[in-house]
C-alpha cells in the first residue's frame, strides 16, 4: 500500500541554534546541504508519484538536494506561524512568559493549534487523495511535519508536541489493517544526538 513520507528540511543557522523559523526565508547551511544530500540514501530510491513541498527555501532546497521533482508547492505546509515569537528561542520567550508551551497556546500575532492542525489536515486529504497513483512525498518543517503526524493517528495538533523531529529527517505514515498509523518516524537519529529526551532547548 502507498505511503506519505514526511522529509524535514536540512539544518539552518536558527535552526542549530533553536529559533523559531517560519515565514522568515533562510537558506541551508554548508551542513544542512549535506545532511539533504544524505536524505537521499535514507530514501533508498524510492519513487513518489507526487512530491508535495512548503514554499520556503529551506524546503524547495532539499527537495533539489535530495533528488526529488517537487509537483506541487503549498502554503499550507509552511511552518507554524509564530508571530510575535518569531527568532526567539523557547528559553528567550519563557523570560517574560515562564509557563508558556507553543502545542497548546500557540503564538501571538501567530497561529494557535487547531488553525495549524486545519492546515495540515488539508494537506493530508491532498496527500491521501494522490495515494492511489504511488507513494507521496512532503517536504516542510520541525513543527508542521510533527503536527501532520499526529493529526494522522487521530491525535489533536498538539500531540505534535509528542513527536520529536530533527533536521533532515524522514518520517512514513500508512495504514495497518486499514488503520492510518505511524510506520517509521525521525529516520536516521543524527549522530551525536540523544538516543532520547528533549533537545537542549526544547520547542
Amino acid at each position: 500500500m502507498a505511503e506519505i513520507v514526511l522529509i524535514r528540511h536540512g539544518e539552518t543557522s536558527w535552526s542549530a541554534s533553536h529559533r523559531h523559523t517560519s515565514y522568515t526565508d533562510l537558506e541551508l547551511t554548508p551542513d544542512g546541504e549535506r545532511q539533504a544530500r544524505e536524505v537521499a540514501v535514507e530514501l533508498d530510491g524510492r519513487a513518489f508519484s507526487a512530491v508535495l513541498s512548503s514554499p520556503r527555501r529551506r524546503a524547495l532546497r532539499t527537495a533539489e538536494l535530495t533528488g526529488l521533482r517537487v509537483t506541487e508547492v503549498d502554503e499550507d505546509l509552511g511552518e507554524w506561524n509564530y508571530g510575535q515569537y518569531e527568532g526567539l528561542t523557547t528559553t528567550e520567550i519563557r523570560r517574560d512568559h515562564p509557563d508558556w508551551v507553543l502545542w497548546t497556546d500557540g503564538c501571538p500575532g501567530g497561529e494557535s493549534p487547531e488553525q495549524v492542525g486545519a492546515r495540515l489536515d488539508r494537506v493530508l486529504a491532498r496527500a491521501t487523495a494522490l495515494l492511489d497513483t504511488g507513494d507521496v512525498a512532503l517536504v516542510a518543517h520541525g513543527h508542521s511535519l510533527r503536527v501532520a503526524g499526529a493529526r494522522w493517528i487521530g491525535l489533536p495538533a498538539s500531540g505534535g508536541g509528542l513527536l520529536r523531529l530533527d533536521t533532515a529527517t524522514v518520517s512514513v505514515l500508512g495504514y495497518e489493517h486499514g488503520r492510518p498509523v505511524i510506520l517509521r518516524w525521525n529516520s536516521p537519529r543524527p549522530a551525536g544526538a540523544p538516543a532520547a529526551g528533549p533537545p537542549p532547548d526544547p520547542r
